[in-house]
């Protein structure tokens, strides 16, 4: 794809075309030469279009067991204040130099973690008798700003993403502090269950429209901010899904789905299947891998409600669920085609593309 991006920009400098045509026009030819080059299939094969650059070998596996196995051996001995400074070592000779991607994910995460638990170390004594929310806001405050930093310093998506998603969650955590204020209510969970579920469900859509504005700036997945909008999807999608299923449903958020009626079960149902084919549309499976919980417990709670008898629920309940997931996963590229095919172009041009 590279070539014939080159090609259409060089068109595009010379005036034979305008730069926006050479965008609108790349997406058409990488498909049609995957088309010529790929061998005749009938469909249902699933063309691998989320390939966050994870592994690029051993090499990189290796490296990872060994970071793991000193960043734990360090916390043991020293706790967090031995760690944080290995990890930013670390950082510099895996991430800064070699570029090792596996092992870039392994560090941010600790970087995450041990930066709550220095939050923890440090405020646990000052914030003991406070509201739990308050003491959960000034506990994880430090981190959009620690990981970011780090991401500005090190460019890793997940660095970045992580960051957007505890920012968000020191938000969330804000506004429901504040409310508690304002109502006067110390456990604002179980006192305004809609309330929260709106606060939560606004953030979630708030963060899905982020995640978007990165997959549609680079539709063939070619660059960093793909891989950023991944990482933003895989946490945006069960919370999109959860806050959702929590308004709609006007249940808090510790009230077991299984335990709902019937026609609760059938909502769920419907509202997962909507999220299975968001995830076509815009491919990307986090929404539909986020969904599988609430349908197994959705199956479930129907199977269980029906009156069978001598029916093994639990297995009966797997075995639906496996067998959504193996449909959606071996038709994937003939659903997104069928899908795709009466999408306005207008739209369609600025997703993936569906080879």
């Amino acid at each position: 794809m590279r070539s014939i991006t080159d090609a259409l920009n060089a068109a595009a400098g010379d005036g034979l075309i305008t730069p926006d045509q050479a965008n609108r026009l790349a997406p058409y030819f990488q498909q049609t030469a995957d088309a010529v080059a790929r061998p005749a299939e009938d469909g249902l094969i699933a063309e691998d279009s989320e390939q966050p650059r994870f592994v690029r070998g051993f090499h990189d596996i290796l490296i990872t067991i060994g970071v793991l196995i000193v960043l734990t051996g360090a916390s043991g001995l020293g706790g967090p204040f031995a760690s944080l400074p290995l990890i930013v070592a670390l950082a510099e000779v895996l991430i800064r130099r070699q570029r090792l991607a596996l092992p870039a994910v392994v560090i941010t995460i600790a970087l995450v973690y041990w930066t709550a638990t220095l939050s923890v170390v440090f405020l646990g004594d000052y914030l003991e008798g406070q509201p739990g929310l308050l003491a959960a806001l000034a506990m994880l405050a430090p981190v959009p700003l620690v990981v970011g930093l780090f991401y500005w310093r090190y460019r890793v998506p997940l660095a970045l993403a992580l960051a957007v998603v505890s920012l968000a969650g020191c938000f969330v955590l804000g506004v429901l502090v504040l409310i508690g204020k304002v109502l006067g209510a110390n456990v604002i969970f179980e006192t305004h269950p809609h309330l929260v579920s709106a606060v939560f469900l606004v953030v979630a859509f708030g963060l899905f429209a982020l995640a978007m504005r990165y997959d549609v700036s680079d539709p063939l997945r070619q660059t960093r901010r793909s891989d950023i909008a991944f990482w933003l999807h895989l946490v945006t999608a069960p919370a999109l899904l959860y806050a959702m299923l929590s308004l709609i449903l006007l249940r808090q958020f510790t009230q077991p789905v299984f335990e709902m009626p019937t026609g609760y079960a059938a909502v769920v149902m419907v509202i997962v299947a909507a999220f299975m084919l968001l995830g076509l549309i815009i491919d990307r499976r986090a929404f539909v891998t986020s969904g599988l919980i609430s349908l197994g417990f959705a199956i479930f709670a129907l199977i269980n409600r029906s009156g069978f008898q001598g029916v093994e629920y639990g297995f009966t309940t797997l075995l639906a669920v496996g067998v959504v997931v193996l449909a959606i996963g071996i038709f994937w590229v003939r659903l997104r085609r069928l899908v795709m095919r009466p999408m306005p172009s207008a739209i369609a041009r600025r997703l993936h593309p569906a080879f």
